[in-house]
């Protein structure tokens, strides 16, 4: 058995190749040395999302806090918000951020391994929100 004491106040910014705009991530359980799953905590301030991205062995994220979106490749935009929980299967490419108006923070689990893919333009990025939210 391992454990991992919590080291606190380590957040720190999402890369920009991953990330537009205001984005922290926090490490909360690496994945273990010899395989399994990391858990992280991701705040996305308002209209800051993913680039487009998809996890060999899929990823599950858990809303905490706020409002959000998320799109699959060829689907429709949905909303999301605290207590909802998204599965993205194995190599199912995707996205997921905040809307325009609102902060949005999740938990992440999945195994390393993540591609990440091009940015989602501002312009398809309004028009998932505008849908997702219902405008």
């Amino acid at each position: 058995m391992d454990i991992t004491r919590a080291d606190h106040g380590r957040a720190e910014r999402g890369p920009e190749d991953w990330f537009a705009g205001e984005v922290e991530m926090e490490e909360l359980a690496p994945a273990h040395e010899s395989g399994g799953v990391q858990l992280m905590k991701v705040h996305f301030g308002a209209g800051s999302r993913t680039a487009w991205h998809s996890h060999p062995a899929g990823q599950l994220l858990h809303v905490t806090a706020g409002f959000g979106v998320v799109q699959s490749a060829g689907g429709e935009a949905e909303g999301i918000g605290r207590g909802d929980t998204v599965w993205a299967g194995p190599g199912e490419c995707h996205w997921h951020g905040a809307t325009a108006q609102h902060a949005l923070t999740h938990l992440a689990i999945q195994e390393p391994g993540t591609t990440w893919m091009e940015h989602v333009s501002d312009e398809d990025y309004a028009a998932a929100v505008a849908a997702a939210m219902g405008s």
